[in-house]
């Protein structure tokens, strides 16, 4: 687990008394299959790192059905921030969808952490800067785009996960039918 976590830090110019002062303090986890790490009404208490494995952030509807907000690969960050920030109960679910390793970080910890380390506060920024863009297409993707369009979407973010996720989830994520999606796909399999 250390050597991709360290990988992934040193990509991004943090240097290695960083990197050691960052693992010192996170509180390592290995979650099974279909495992919650966050649920709905909990206070989200910790910035979470994927190490390995997938995320996905959801909802559950009345109907018992999932809403997925977005999937969170390994070597990418996630949490439900306004829960975070406000320590409020949180609205959403966050869970492996195949076996996954994470690294979490304490609220006060992580931003002590931010006060101390320069080069992980501009990733910090630059990473929030990049989930408010791809927060802003995701929206214009799902209230413009046709299931067609939604799908090379899909597609274009989520390259490896096709063969990683259940097609219910695909659809879920996009917002359209199974049904529509195994159209889209025996189509595209046709052309």
């Amino acid at each position: 687990m250390q050597s991709t976590f360290t990988a992934y830090f040193k990509e991004h110019g943090i240097p290695d008394t960083d990197i050691n002062a960052l693992a010192a303090i996170a509180k390592t986890r290995t979650l099974r299959r279909n495992e919650l790490l966050l649920q709905a009404g909990e206070v989200c208490r910790h910035k979470i790192f994927i190490v390995n494995g997938l995320l996905r952030t959801f909802t559950t509807g009345t109907n018992g059905n999932e809403h997925i907000l977005h999937f969170s690969p390994e070597h990418t960050w996630t949490l439900d921030v306004e829960s975070f920030d406000k320590e409020t109960p949180s609205a959403i679910n966050i869970a492996a969808t195949e076996p996954t390793e994470v690294m979490l970080w304490r609220k006060n910890d992580f931003n002590s952490l931010l006060a101390e380390m320069p080069e992980l506060k501009n990733l910090a920024q630059q990473l929030i800067s990049r989930n408010i863009y791809n927060s802003r297409q995701r929206i214009l993707t799902a209230i413009s785009a046709t299931p067609e369009e939604k799908y090379d979407d899909f597609m274009r973010n989520y390259p490896g996960l096709l063969s990683r996720l259940p097609l219910h989830m695909i659809a879920s994520y996009m917002g359209i039918s199974l049904k529509t999606l195994t159209r889209i796909r025996h189509a595209q399999l046709h052309r």
